[in-house]
């Protein structure tokens, strides 16, 4: 068990940031990680869809018998995470938590009106759910948190644009325009895809205001996950990264390339046969099998 898989699932290749980070931190640990490229973005879709689908791509991870299953997806941790810990019997760890932590402590150690008022860009559906403001109010009521919903960058991402185009300046400009105006403290990258664009990000703030991105602070959460359960991997090389994702697209290496900051292979395509067809008995499978 020791030596077992971390899962990692996002809707995207924007989970790859976390994987980055946790490859930095836990070096040995092998990683599975599964992009559900076909169906993206998860960020307009409904609450039920959202579970839905992360709940099927976790069930193929757990085919691969994990210690742990990571939710490197902001949509999905807002809003399905609290029913997905209760459908695995492996812990299920989220993003939105870590840098809701991240952003408050970001936020205290700054004085006067911008030190109570915290931004946060995400997609339409982590913005509606009001899972952040909801984080941070549990962690610090007197901080207010401020969203705005950014539905044209992960798309940009996952084309390939980089953070010189045109295109990204002007959007960026757009969409941040109200936090230079409230003069907020710290601005979470409420979904993996946006560190990718934290130089464009922090010229147009200024270096003034503190970026959270929950990749590292993510990271850090599983590592403590781990040594509770004294399941950290005892291999002395390396631990390999497996990519498995939903949509056989020519991109994935040079994109996912971009994510890790080193190059990635070719990953394994899973076909909706394939998904449709790993049956994991999970919690709620066991229960209705006993009744």
């Amino acid at each position: 068990m020791q030596n077992s898989v971390i899962g990692v699932f996002d809707s995207g290749l924007g989970g790859l940031t976390v994987v980055r980070a946790l490859r930095a931190l836990l070096p040995r640990e092998q990683i599975a990680y599964f992009g559900d490229t076909a169906r993206l973005p998860y960020g307009t879709k409904s609450a039920g869809t959202v579970h839905a689908f992360t709940h099927q791509c976790l069930n193929f991870l757990m085919g691969l018998k994990p210690k742990l299953l990571v939710v490197a997806c902001n949509t999905a941790s807002a809003l399905a995470l609290d029913k997905l810990k209760g459908e695995f019997d492996v812990p299920v760890i989220g993003v939105l938590e870590p840098g809701a932590q991240a952003a408050v402590l970001a936020a205290k150690k700054k004085r006067g009106a911008s030190g109570r008022r915290i931004g946060l860009i995400a997609t339409e559906a982590t913005i509606g759910s009001g899972a952040y403001p909801q984080a941070v109010m549990k962690l610090e009521k007197r901080l207010q948190v401020v969203g705005r919903a950014c539905p044209l960058l992960v798309p940009m991402i996952e084309e390939g644009r980089g953070e010189d185009d045109l295109l990204v300046e002007l959007v960026l400009r757009e969409y941040l325009q109200p936090f230079l105006e409230l003069e907020v403290s710290a601005l979470i990258l409420g979904c993996t895809h946006y560190p990718l664009f934290t130089r464009a990000i922090r010229s147009t703030l200024g270096d003034d205001v503190a970026l959270i991105d929950s990749a590292e602070q993510t990271a850090l959460v599983v590592k403590r996950q781990l040594d509770k359960m004294r399941l950290h991997a005892t291999r002395r090389l390396t631990g390999n990264l497996t990519c498995y994702v939903t949509d056989q697209g020519q991109r994935f290496e040079r994109l996912a390339s971009r994510f890790m900051g080193e190059t990635v292979g070719q990953p394994v395509w899973v076909t909706p046969e394939m998904l449709e067809g790993r049956r994991t008995r999970t919690k709620a499978t066991r229960r209705r099998a006993a009744v």
